[in-house]
């Protein structure tokens, strides 16, 4: 593809994860990087430097720049909202990372000015690119595992007291959340593409282990619309951390992932096997590894480039990308009807359920 006809992309944040966007769009077929932008212009001018771009130190900046044609919303959760508004009003493609916002209000004020003005918007899912999910997805699809009835995700990460004083935002209602927004929402994303929309859900959360406003432990019990009932676990107070897992169980097969790669897939032929992962992702063993030993700090960044590469390709062909603005508040608005239920300590329903 000339250049001419690719997508100009750029990163709107230098911290944590745009670097790892930055990473991911260079091999990205259809885009090139072209800018990067930061409040903190020294973040900023180092992450443009390592790719040879602009640098830029606001978003107004960043989006006078007539080559920037998609933005990745890179800044903290509690922004995602108003920044990839104002994006969507200078007409670029919006890349919001996860959660969608923290606030259902956000969501949907960012889903409506993307509608507005014709612009694709996608929520940074990316585990929905590994090889496990895949296979698993797929699996569900043609009924393989026989009537459904119970899920059951599981994040025992590890995060030090420096991770949460590192910033002034982190940790906090307003632009962060906890456990459960920040690091969960991955978990609760994969447990409603595979098994569809939830109808309750039944919480409890504590701050363990960290001086924090949010919770750094949550455990949800979930209702789907299906009647399919599923757990889910998080806390980043777990030390040393471990792979995230994922099980799905019926009539006919158990699969449990771990760290988006097959780690065993009970069948009456079988009784445990590794599925190849692929070209998405890494086997098992190093996969956890590398979860295992820091979590986040060393997301790989082959599932983000999977993800983005769709994003472009969607723009390209006028199509919604795989991941979209709806699909992410959904997951949002399970979020938020679990911390509606650890105030109340009752079941909420999770249609509207959510809190401004």
């Amino acid at each position: 593809m000339s250049p001419a006809s690719q997508l100009g992309a750029a990163v709107l944040g230098c911290g944590s994860i745009g670097p790892l966007h930055a990473e991911a769009l260079a091999d990205v077929e259809g885009a090139r990087l072209v800018a990067v932008a930061d409040v903190r212009p020294e973040r900023a001018h180092s992450l443009a430097g390592r790719h040879g771009v602009t640098a830029c130190s606001s978003i107004d900046e960043l989006l006078a720049l007539p080559e920037v044609d998609l933005v990745c919303v890179c800044t903290p959760s509690g922004t995602h909202g108003e920044l990839g508004s104002q994006v969507a009003r200078a007409g670029k493609h919006v890349v919001l990372e996860k959660p969608v916002d923290v606030s259902l209000k956000a969501a949907d004020g960012v889903i409506a000015a993307c509608a507005a003005e014709g612009v694709v918007v996608s929520v940074i899912s990316q585990h929905r690119f590994d090889a496990g999910v895949i296979a698993l997805k797929e699996a569900l699809r043609r009924g393989d595992l026989g009537p459904v009835v119970l899920a059951e995700a599981r994040a025992w990460w590890y995060r030090a007291q420096s991770y949460y004083d590192s910033d002034t935002w982190r940790g906090t209602a307003a632009l962060d959340g906890g456990a459960l927004m920040n690091q969960g929402v991955h978990l609760v994303d994969l447990l409603i593409h595979l098994l569809g929309p939830v109808r309750s859900v039944y919480a409890r959360g504590k701050t363990a282990a960290h001086k924090m406003e949010c919770e750094d432990l949550a455990l949800v019990s979930i209702e789907f619309e299906s009647g399919v009932l599923g757990s889910l676990c998080v806390t980043t107070a777990s030390y040393p951390g471990a792979p995230e897992t994922l099980a799905v169980t019926g009539s006919s097969a158990t699969v449990v992932l771990e760290a988006g790669s097959v780690l065993s897939w009970q069948t009456d032929e079988r009784s445990a096997y590794d599925l190849d992962p692929g070209p998405h992702g890494s086997g098992p063993s190093a996969a956890s590894a590398a979860s295992a030993a820091a979590g986040s700090r060393h997301l790989a960044v082959t599932a983000h480039r999977a993800q983005l590469q769709d994003v472009v390709d969607a723009i390209h062909e006028g199509r919604p990308p795989a991941v979209t603005g709806a699909d992410g508040r959904e997951a949002l608005e399970l979020v938020r009807a679990a911390y509606d239920s650890f105030c109340s300590g009752q079941p909420v329903h999770v249609n509207g359920a959510g809190a401004p």
